[in-house]
């Protein structure tokens, strides 16, 4: 049986991902994360609480990471923020951002909702998370899929 890695994502489409996690993250000392699952089989949100978890994205020095969480398939999402984040931000603090992606995922533009999601988080969390000129990278800036 031969093995494989699955991959929703050209490498065209992962260089945008990619650009608007590098570029989101000049506003925010937040750390952002793309994962892509081809199917959900659970609630969204809990998925991605789960990977989250996995990917041990609860580490950083701010609790300020940001999971973009995508069953790509069946166009099911979640967007979640670690506890320093959902401290300090309003209760409807991610709703302009699910709304975002909600419009071009229903465009069939799922690469386009993430990356205008990803833009639409680093705005946000510049209020509560700014970028400082001694910021590192705390988590690698990749997409995993599972």
């Amino acid at each position: 049986m031969a093995w494989f890695k699955w991959e929703p994502f050209t490498p065209e489409e992962e260089h945008r991902v990619l650009h608007a996690i590098s570029e989101a993250e000049l506003n925010t000392s937040g750390e952002i994360r793309v994962h892509i699952d081809k199917w959900c089989k659970t609630d969204p949100v809990f998925k991605a609480c789960n990977v989250f978890d996995e990917l041990e994205m609860g580490k950083t020095d701010g609790r300020n990471a940001v999971l973009f969480y995508v069953a790509k398939k069946e166009k099911k999402f979640a967007v979640i923020g670690d506890v320093g984040i959902d401290q300090v931000v309003p209760d409807d603090f991610w709703n302009s951002t699910k709304n975002i992606m909600t419009r071009s995922f229903a465009k069939g533009d799922i690469v386009g909702g993430v990356c205008e999601g990803i833009h639409e988080v680093g705005a946000q969390l510049k209020k509560y998370f700014p970028y400082e000129s001694d910021d590192t990278n705390e988590l690698p800036d990749e997409i995993s899929y599972g």
